[in-house]
């Protein structure tokens, strides 16, 4: 299984500033907008959830090429490109054409949550770049707020995890925002919610228009990563439709019961399901390519 070949000191001999480089820039974008350390975290899941965790959502469109960017779960959604770009050309400065940016984003979203105040957990590294996407792939295999607990399930069980994890890396929505087109059905149309949580949501996305006026997924603690996400949920205070799936009478209420009074289970669990998902088909040893730019092949 590739996933073996990478190890935890890929970088020892042949870039041994690369872990400190990208926490500084990591912990230096967090400290200028906290929603950042969402949108890095949410950058490595959409990266490994298509084809593995090779970068490919990185790759810009090109005339003759089209990316993931422009997917449908990416869109006018998914960000952070710039700060990779950051990390990226100081990496080169360092160690050129070293430091892959597969790598880049499996770091960047560990230091993200450990920025915001999360668990942290040893990244394996070793993982090169790919030089192809698909657009395809990002529509179909990323899983939609609107999915029901059914869906959820086989849309992580597809990628090899089970439930319990599908519902710790949920936990990511402790941090970060949405926007309001993702949730308008939900706190217009569903009854599993608070109602004052609703009417204040109601209040900030519009029935019609405004689709792009952002919510946080957790109002109360939207920029530490904790387990309020869960307690959330047990009010009926889930901002997506899919977070509330997860605590809607259904398997995974117990998980959520767990994880909204066992902070320290939660931080665990999620951290050892965050090890799996950075070791999704990686690309290793000759596969694949150490991008110069991280936003085109070399």
């Amino acid at each position: 299984m590739a996933s073996a070949q990478l190890t935890t000191n890929f970088y020892a001999k042949t870039c041994p500033n690369a872990l400190s480089i990208i926490k500084s820039a990591v912990n230096s974008a967090v400290k200028s907008e906290a929603r950042m350390g969402a949108s890095l975290l949410r950058l490595h899941f959409h990266d490994c959830f298509v084809n593995g965790c090779d970068a490919s959502i990185l790759l810009d469109d090109t005339s003759n090429f089209t990316g993931e960017k422009t997917a449908g779960p990416n869109a006018n959604s998914v960000r952070g490109y710039e700060v990779v770009d950051t990390i990226k050309s100081q990496l080169e400065a360092s160690c050129p054409g070293v430091v892959s940016c597969a790598d880049i984003l499996a770091v960047a979203a560990r230091d993200s949550v450990v920025a915001l105040r999360g668990p942290s957990w040893m990244v394996r590294l070793g993982r090169r770049d790919s030089t192809t996407a698909s657009l395809s792939a990002a529509n179909s295999n990323i899983p939609a707020p609107t999915l029901n607990l059914s869906g959820l399930i086989s849309a992580f069980t597809n990628k090899g995890f089970n439930a319990r994890e599908m519902v710790a890396l949920s936990g990511s929505h402790t941090i970060g925002q949405a926007r309001c087109t993702t949730f308008r059905t939900r706190i217009y149309n569903e009854a599993n919610i608070d109602a004052s949580f609703k009417t204040s949501l109601q209040a900030n996305c519009p029935s019609s228009g405004g689709d792009n006026t952002l919510s946080p997924l957790d109002t109360q603690t939207p920029t530490t990563f904790d387990n309020a996400y869960y307690t959330n949920l047990v009010n009926k205070k889930g901002l997506l439709h899919s977070d509330q799936q997860l605590f809607n009478g259904g398997s995974t209420d117990a998980v959520v019961n767990t994880y909204s009074t066992r902070s320290t289970t939660f931080f665990t669990d999620f951290a050892n399901a965050m090890v799996k998902m950075g070791n999704l088909s990686p690309l290793t040893g000759t596969s694949g390519q150490i991008r110069t730019n991280c936003r085109k092949t070399n």
